[in-house]
């Protein structure tokens, strides 16, 4: 098997796409994209360190969370969390960002690429409250592109087909840290039941 070093080598395997399928990536919303986001409680954001780092960070609310302020710019309120803030320090150090909105039971999928800028203003992070819970911060999303993603992955993956979903199962980041931090079984039990007490009694206080 040879390695690709180069987009000729890329586009020997997989052509270039039609002018239609070029045709659907827009510079801005539209009606359809406006009302998948109206609908959207999930969405994977992705931004890039100064070193060339990638994140990706998931982000969840009640479904419309993600604000269209006009068709050309989004509002998405950053709620608690891990505090590492990797995804937001990103955002200030260059400002781009892309990211996947999905809505639930729905193949397609809305990919979104731009630019971003984060603000503290209190009137702005009170319009973003979700069960009275102000935002902690607000980022302003500035679209460059956009467009749906079709729903062949998701077909493919049988997501949203709650007869091919495994049993249902949990992460311990106690069995994840403990060790890293020179401490005991004891404390792995600890902290995953303080993992679980923040699903559960602290969903909107900080970790």
């Amino acid at each position: 098997m040879a390695r690709l070093n180069s987009t000729a080598d890329l586009r020997r395997i997989i052509t270039e796409p039609r002018p239609a399928t070029r045709s659907k990536i827009l510079d801005a919303l539209d009606e359809q994209s406006i009302e998948f986001l109206k609908r959207c409680p999930f969405a994977l954001v992705g931004t890039t360190a100064e070193d060339g780092t990638i994140e990706v960070s998931p982000k969840g609310d009640e479904p419309g969370f993600i604000r269209v302020e006009d068709p050309k710019t989004l509002l998405i309120p950053e709620r608690v969390g891990n505090n590492l803030a990797f995804g937001l320090t990103n955002v200030l150090t260059n400002g781009k960002i892309g990211m996947i909105a999905l809505v639930p039971a729905t193949g397609e999928t809305l990919r979104i690429s731009g630019t971003a800028e984060i603000y503290d203003d209190a009137d702005l992070v009170a319009s973003l409250s979700s069960l009275g819970k102000p935002a902690l911060l607000a980022m302003r999303v500035r679209i460059q592109h956009c467009y749906f993603h079709c729903a062949r992955s998701i077909v493919r993956a049988k997501l949203w087909d709650p007869k091919a979903w495994p049993a249902p199962g949990r992460i311990s980041f106690g069995k994840i840290i403990a060790p890293r931090i020179g401490e005991s079984a004891e404390v792995a039990a600890q902290i995953d039941a303080n993992v679980e007490s923040a699903y559960t009694t602290r969903l909107w206080q900080n970790s």
